[in-house]
């Protein structure tokens, strides 16, 4: 009866839509069916929190996964609001169950080797400033960890070739400095002889389009998800993908997370923690695939 009533209620005062009602029906059908199971009948006013919990653990023993779970528990605790609202319970035994985690998506990224062939392959990249152009970015990407913005916005007088070091400016117009090797310094050099004598419009920026104009964001994801197109496996194509790789390959070869941290220019180590996860991965990938009894 009650179930019926807060149905009619979400309709009417809350107007959500008829595919929200059917939702919350079905959930609150399932929860339910599983306390009359335990209790042989079914009254909101002897419920608590254990019961939601040990209703929970049933989903995820089913196989449900956390996100769906925590949608049906977000119908139950709508349920016991309403109750209480209307005085059927004195307490809400929802209020202080919390749903499951959901497992965080690790970050798409782009090994070495298949990098590798991206940059290196002449025949991927035109022989004009524009492949030029191309090639060197997603390199300069890939060797620094830069985000687009921080591209786009890289002049000339950023780049200190002596001490092989670019000043990069971040969110905040917080300021970090990147170094690079001294292969590095070369190609630097080499892309902006062919920028400047092919490009007759000078610009401070250090990419520009053929016109001379700085770059926008659509081109620069534009250049680098055609390229990374080459990969079918990855999921994601787009400029942070090379961001991830550099910090993935960084942790992968033995540096400090805090060093990574700070050429990522992340303002907490939280955020550059989730590459450990990755370095977790590929490591217990290599422990499965390589030792005698990870099988077994």
């Amino acid at each position: 009866m009650w179930k019926e009533k807060f149905i009619q209620y979400l309709r009417v005062e809350k107007n959500y839509s008829s595919h929200t009602e059917i939702s919350y029906f079905d959930d609150l059908t399932q929860f339910e069916e599983f306390i009359a199971a335990g209790n042989n009948t079914f009254d909101p006013a002897r419920i608590d929190g254990d019961d939601i919990r040990a209703w929970m653990s049933h989903l995820m023993e089913q196989g449900i996964k956390p996100r769906s779970v925590n949608r049906k528990l977000s119908a139950v605790k709508s349920f016991f609001r309403y109750l209480k609202k209307k005085g059927v319970i004195a307490r809400n035994p929802a209020e202080s169950v919390t749903g499951p985690k959901a497992a965080k998506k690790l970050p798409s990224f782009v090994n070495d080797p298949e990098m590798t062939k991206v940059i290196d392959d002449p025949l991927e990249y035109s022989d004009d400033f524009r492949g030029h152009r191309d090639r060197f970015l997603i390199e300069l990407l890939y060797l620094t960890g830069m985000r687009r913005a921080e591209l786009i916005a890289l002049k000339d007088t950023d780049i200190d070739f002596g001490a092989c070091a670019l000043r990069v400016t971040g969110k905040r117009n917080k300021q970090r400095i990147i170094p690079f090797s001294d292969a590095t310094k070369e190609k630097l050099k080499e892309y902006i002889a062919i920028r400047d004598a092919e490009i007759e419009n000078k610009s401070p920026f250090l990419f520009v389009k053929e016109d001379g104009k700085p770059l926008y964001p659509k081109l620069v994801y534009n250049v680098i998800h055609n390229h990374l197109n080459r990969i079918p496996t990855l999921a994601k194509k787009s400029p942070h993908v090379l961001r991830h790789s550099f910090a993935t390959e960084m942790l992968n070869n033995g540096a400090e997370i805090n060093a990574v941290k700070e050429l990522l220019g992340h303002s907490s180590l939280a955020s550059t923690e989730v590459y450990t996860h990755v370095t977790f991965e590929e490591l217990k990938k290599a422990y499965q695939y390589a030792h005698p009894r990870a099988k077994k």
